[in-house]
């Protein structure tokens, strides 16, 4: 069972001053949260790929190739790559050059983007969407497998027996989908065998249970080891001492960023009551002392059978201060309690 954080480098004004940090100061105090993060035991870091003012990261291998030498063991991910608006070849290369970096521990989380500022950006129609997405992670998969590239699609010139450089320290670069938690997006991970990263960030999380299942049969369909298969969950989160506090601290920006995304998609208002429904045992967010947040994770674990967990914090902005503490209270109390939990259930069910 794998512990890390996922971070989006958000840059939205503070909730007491109104003061908007620069996304220069916001993507050096994320390199600090990365190397908390490898410092603490955590297994992974992501990065989320923007293209909006509010967040301060376009290119998350930029961002982790800044953490890779300040660290030694942490796992480093996009959180997701917005695969359907990028070049394979590029996307490659950067996260072969962080592989280097790191000397290993590079991965890529790939996905369509929940947001499509990007599309416009790089001249791309959204009316392509789809096509576009299921013809980038085709040839980022070929690129991946082979030194040597031809491939044809209908949207980037054509590779004819090209070689893609350099190439990365692991065998085989990682390459995960990451899915909002649609049918489609479960079953093209299974066939492709590629892990699944659910962004769990509403409802119950257990509602996802038959998703993982449709997702392992799609995979053992296609021939693949489904007990090789990883599923991870992207969940919001926060973490303090004591549950109330925790509570009390992360709902200010919560409900800000919730209600500032709330109004571009026709959410109904987020409130306190929101909040708290979604902070019980059943609901999305994983607030609250390290014994609250564990047993929700080891839930999670048990009964919807991720083998990943990337808590997302901060949502908003908060003071950085908080969050390096969350940090440190999630590798040093939350993932010990889980660890330890999952191995003695995993060693009972043998």
């Amino acid at each position: 069972m794998e512990i890390g954080v996922t971070s989006f480098v958000e840059t939205k004004p503070d909730i007491e001053t109104g003061i908007v940090m620069s996304h220069a100061q916001r993507l050096r105090e994320v390199v600090e949260e990365i190397v908390l993060a490898d410092r603490v035991g955590l297994d992974v870091f992501g990065i989320g790929e923007h293209h909006r003012e509010d967040y301060a990261a376009s290119s998350p291998a930029i961002v982790l190739s800044a953490a890779a030498s300040l660290t030694k063991r942490i796992r480093l991910a996009s959180a997701v790559t917005v695969l359907s608006s990028a070049d394979p070849v590029r996307v490659f290369q950067d996260f072969a050059m962080l592989d280097g970096i790191s000397n290993g521990r590079a991965e890529i989380i790939a996905g369509r983007g929940s947001f499509v500022e990007s599309f416009p950006l790089f001249g791309y129609g959204l009316h392509d969407y789809e096509e576009l997405f299921n013809e980038n992670i085709e040839l980022l998969m070929k690129i991946r497998d082979s030194e040597k590239v031809t491939w044809k699609g209908g949207h980037r010139p054509a590779i004819h027996n090209l070689g893609v450089y350099p190439r990365p320290v692991q065998n085989s670069l990682p390459i995960w989908i990451g899915s909002g938690g649609t049918q489609s997006s479960a079953v093209r991970a299974g066939l492709l065998g590629l892990p699944l990263m659910l962004a769990i960030i509403g409802g119950n999380p257990m509602n996802f249970a038959p998703l993982v299942e449709l997702y392992k049969k799609g995979a053992a369909r296609a021939g693949h080891d489904v007990s090789q298969l990883q599923v991870g969950s992207h969940s919001i989160g926060f973490v303090a001492e004591d549950t109330e506090r925790a509570a009390d601290i992360f709902f200010p920006s919560t409900q800000y960023g919730m209600n500032k995304l709330g109004k571009e998609r026709g959410w109904s208002y987020y409130d306190r009551s929101s909040y708290d429904a979604a902070r019980s045992f059943d609901g999305a967010l994983y607030v609250g002392d390290p014994e609250t947040v564990a047993q929700k994770i080891i839930h999670l674990r048990k009964h919807v059978g991720i083998t990943r967990f990337m808590m997302y914090v901060p949502l908003s902005t908060m003071p950085h201060e908080q969050v390096l503490r969350a940090i440190e209270l999630l590798g040093t109390e939350v993932a010990p309690r889980v660890r330890e939990e999952i191995a003695k259930w995993e060693a009972e069910k043998e």
